[in-house]
C-alpha cells in the first residue's frame, strides 16, 4: 500500500464554495476588449451586436459566474458617460494605464451587459474613485438601476435597455494605494465611507459594495484602513474587501528550469498565507465575518513577450501556468469559510488569460482547462481533504524551499464528491492512496490534464498540445489507488452513497 496518502473527510464540511470564487475580470488593456470581446458589428469575425461568437461559446462552457470590469488601473480613469450613446458620437479618450492607446468608448455600459447576459455571468463594476466623484458613481448606479422614471433611466432606455439592468457588484475604487490614486489606507478609508454613503439599493437590487483591499498580503495596510473604517457599532456599508495576489514570474513565460518551474508554484500557494492572514485581521473588526475576503485580481505575471508591446501584457500561457491556477483555486476551495470571490486576470488576451486570440482564430489555454475541470466544484460544500506525500527540494535566488507534490480539495455536491489534484513533480509520477470516509462511493468519471514537456502550451496552429483527457480508471470503493502523472491536475467526479 502507498505510503503517499489523500484522505477526504466526506462528513466534515468547511463551508459552500460560492459560484464566484470562480469569477472573470476583462480590463480594457492590450487585446482585451478590443478585439479579444469586441469587434464590432460591421467585422467579418462572425458576431452578435459586435461581440465574438467563438469568445462567448467558449466562456460559456466555463461556467462564469461573474466578470469584474472595466479595470484594473483603467477604472479609476473611466468616466462611464463615454460608453453610451451612439457609438459614432462616443469621444476618443487616451488609455493613460495602458500604452496610450486610443480608447474609441465603442465597448461600455451596455455591452458589457450583453456579454454577461450572453455568458451568463453577473456584472461586476469597477468604479471611478481616482479620478472620479461620488456624484459620478451614484449616478451610474442610477443609470444600471433604477427602475423608476427619472431622467437617467430614460436615458437608459433611449439607449436600448427599457428594464434596469440590476447589478449588484460594485467596486469602490480599484488599486487605491497605487493608480487608483496613491492613497494611504487611512485617506482611503474616508473616501471609501463617502462613496459608499451614496451607493444605495434602489428598485429591488441588493448591492454587494466591494473596498479596496492591500496590494499582496500587507496586514498593515488592512488594518489601518478598517481602524478608520469601523468607526461605530454597526460599522461600515462595505460587503467584500478585495486584496490582489500576483505571483508574478520565474524565467519567463515559456523557457524555464526545473527550479524555476517549482518557484512559480511555490510562490502561487502563498495566497494561502494571504488569505489566512488578512481574514485574521478582518476578524478584529468583522467576527461575524459579515464582509467576505475577495481576490478580484491574481495569477501569473511573466516578462513581456519581446515581439510584443510591452504595455499590452500579452503572455503566453504553459502546463506551469496551468497548475498555478489549479493549486490557487484548491486553495480558494479549501478555505471556502473565508474566500467569496476571485476574478483571474484576464479573460483574454492578457496576463493569465483563458483565451488568445489573432484575426478570427482562437485558442484555449491550459489555464480555461482548468476552469473547465474545476467547474463541478461550484455550490458544492468544501469537505475537509488531507494530502500526505513526498516534499520537492528545490533551490531558486540563492535559496533552498520545498514543495510539496501533492495538494488539492474536495467538494461534495448533489452526492457527487468532486476531488482535483495537482502533482507539481515535474518529472515523476507519484503514487497515492485516495481514502474516502464517510460514504461508500463509485467513481463516475476521470480527467487528467498533463503534458509530457513542462514548457508545453497552445498556439493557433496547434491548439490542442495541452488538453483534457480521461484518466485511468479507479476501482470502486472507498479506498483505490492512483499514479498521478508528472505535471498534471487531475479531477475525479464520485457518486457517493449511503
Amino acid at each position: 500500500m502507498s505510503e503517499n496518502r489523500i484522505t477526504v473527510l466526506t462528513e466534515e464540511p468547511v463551508a459552500r464554495i460560492r459560484p464566484e470564487v470562480y469569477g472573470h475580470f476583462a480590463e480594457h488593456l492590450g487585446g482585451c476588449i478590443y478585439p479579444g470581446v469586441w469587434v464590432g458589428e460591421g467585422s467579418s469575425i462572425p458576431n452578435t451586436g459586435g461581440i465574438r461568437n467563438d469568445v462567448v461559446a467558449a466562456l460559456r462552457r466555463l461556467a462564469p459566474p461573474v466578470l469584474r470590469w472595466p479595470g484594473g488601473c483603467f477604472a479609476d480613469d473611466y468616466h462611464w458617460e463615454d460608453g453610451v450613446g451612439p457609438r459614432s458620437e462616443r469621444p476618443r479618450t487616451v488609455n493613460m494605464w495602458w500604452g496610450e492607446d486610443i480608447e474609441t468608448n465603442e465597448f461600455g455600459t451596455h455591452e458589457f451587459i450583453h456579454l454577461c447576459r450572453m455568458i451568463g455571468a453577473e456584472p461586476y463594476i469597477c468604479g471611478n474613485v481616482g479620478s472620479g466623484s461620488p456624484y459620478e458613481l451614484r449616478s451610474w448606479l442610477e443609470y444600471c438601476n433604477f427602475a423608476g422614471d427619472s431622467t437617467l433611466a430614460r436615458r437608459r432606455a433611449e439607449n436600448g435597455a427599457s428594464e434596469p439592468f440590476g447589478v449588484r457588484y460594485w467596486g469602490v475604487g480599484n488599486e487605491n494605494w497605487g493608480c487608483g490614486g496613491t492613497m494611504c489606507p487611512e485617506d482611503y478609508g474616508v473616501e471609501y465611507k463617502r462613496y459608499a454613503t451614496y451607493l444605495h439599493d434602489i428598485s429591488g437590487t441588493e448591492l454587494f459594495l466591494i473596498a479596496c483591499g492591500p496590494n499582496g498580503n500587507n496586514p498593515d495596510w488592512t488594518r489601518r484602513f478598517l481602524s478608520k473604517v469601523y468607526t461605530s457599532r454597526r460599522g461600515p456599508r462595505m460587503h467584500g474587501f478585495a486584496a490582489h495576489y500576483y505571483c508574478g514570474t520565474a524565467g519567463t513565460s515559456t523557457e524555464y528550469t526545473d527550479d524555476e518551474w517549482y518557484a512559480l508554484i511555490h510562490r502561487a500557494m502563498g495566497v494561502e498565507a494571504l488569505i489566512r492572514q488578512q481574514r485574521a485581521v478582518m476578524d478584529g473588526y468583522d467576527p461575524e465575518r459579515k464582509v467576505g475576503l475577495i481576490i478580484d485580481e491574481w495569477g501569473a505575471w511573466h516578462q513581456p513577450e519581446p515581439d510584443r508591446n510591452p504595455r499590452h501584457l500579452w503572455q503566453q500561457n504553459t502546463i506551469r501556468d496551468a497548475l498555478v491556477a489549479a493549486s490557487s483555486l484548491d486553495i480558494f476551495n479549501r478555505h471556502a469559510d473565508k474566500v467569496v470571490m476571485s476574478n483571474i486576470a484576464q479573460t483574454i488576451n492578457v496576463l493569465q488569460a483563458m483565451i488568445l486570440t489573432e484575426g478570427d482564430r482562437i485558442v484555449t489555454t491550459p489555464t480555461y482547462h482548468v476552469y473547465e475541470m474545476y467547474r463541478h466544484h461550484q455550490r458544492g460544500t468544501s469537505v475537509q481533504t488531507r494530502f500526505a506525500g513526498p516534499d520537492i527540494s528545490f533551490a531558486h535566488e540563492g535559496q533552498e524551499q520545498a514543495l510539496p507534490a501533492l495538494s488539492g480539495s474536495a467538494s461534495v455536491r448533489d452526492d457527487v464528491l468532486t476531488l482535483s489534484v495537482v502533482n507539481a513533480s515535474a518529472h515523476d509520477e507519484v503514487e497515492a492512496l485516495i481514502d474516502l470516509r464517510g460514504a461508500s462511493a463509485e467513481l463516475s468519471s476521470a480527467r487528467v490534464l498533463a503534458a509530457d514537456d513542462i514548457h508545453a502550451h497552445n498556439t493557433f496552429d496547434a491548439p490542442d498540445t495541452v488538453a483534457p483527457a480521461d484518466s485511468a480508471p479507479l476501482a470502486n470503493g472507498n479506498q483505490v489507488t492512483h499514479r498521478f502523472p508528472p505535471a498534471s491536475i487531475t479531477v475525479f467526479r464520485f457518486k457517493l452513497g449511503s
